[in-house]
């Protein structure tokens, strides 16, 4: 079983100082790049994380999108896109007309790594990894049942359940615990599957999840 994007966890950029990923789920992965500012056209080829270093990217936002550059790709049934360049408040173009969108973004020079949600055009939720007292969005407590459930916080979403955790790596972890992981796993399973448009896990099936998942 994979960990969902829960792999972000320490990962960077070639650049080793910001990573932004956008996911979207009700379109597909060129519809996701024009959304961020591609152009129609040839596509170039695959290129590595350190090809696309050796192109020495423009990154300023005044600059304007044509100097940057996005890797897409597609898995279960969310396209996503690694994104170099000034792409940085995109979110409601991306989740317009009823899709679906996440943004990660991680600076080392301006924590904390926040993920934002979307939907329909407008900031549904959000919060920064490791601070999720803090929540955002016309929705700030949509997620909360998940934090609560996935052992961050207390039911009244001010206080962490261990407030002395040291490992911050793990708790990030357990910020981006996968809704679709579970799902999938449920759905093999043969348990009820957890609500598509409200993305909460009811913290019955997710217990079930981490006892068969945790060898219990």
């Amino acid at each position: 079983m994979g960990d969902g994007i829960q792999w972000l966890v320490g990962a960077t950029s070639s650049s080793g100082w910001m990573l932004d990923v956008h996911f979207a789920r009700g379109i597909d992965v060129d519809e996701l790049a024009l959304r961020l500012g591609a152009t129609l056209g040839p596509r170039a080829e695959p290129m590595t994380d350190a090809e696309v270093a050796c192109l020495d990217i423009d990154a300023y936002p005044d600059r304007g999108p044509g100097s940057a550059v996005v890797r897409v790709g597609e898995d279960t049934g969310w396209a996503f896109a690694i994104t170099y360049g000034p792409y940085f408040d995109r979110l409601a173009e991306v989740s317009r007309d009823g899709v679906e969108a996440v943004h990660y973004h991680y600076n080392s020079e301006h924590p904390p790594t926040t993920v934002m949600y979307a939907r329909d055009g407008r900031t549904v939720c959000g919060f920064g990894l490791c601070e999720e007292s803090h929540r955002y969005g016309h929705e700030p407590d949509l997620l909360l049942p998940d934090l609560v459930a996935a052992g961050i916080l207390n039911p009244d979403g001010e206080i962490y359940r261990h407030p002395d955790i040291d490992d911050y790596n793990d708790r990030k972890r357990l910020g981006l615990a996968d809704f679709e992981e579970i799902s999938a796993w449920a759905a093999a399973k043969g348990r009820p599957l957890p609500d598509t448009h409200l993305r909460l896990i009811p913290a019955g099936l997710r217990k079930e999840y981490e006892r068969s998942t945790n060898g219990a």
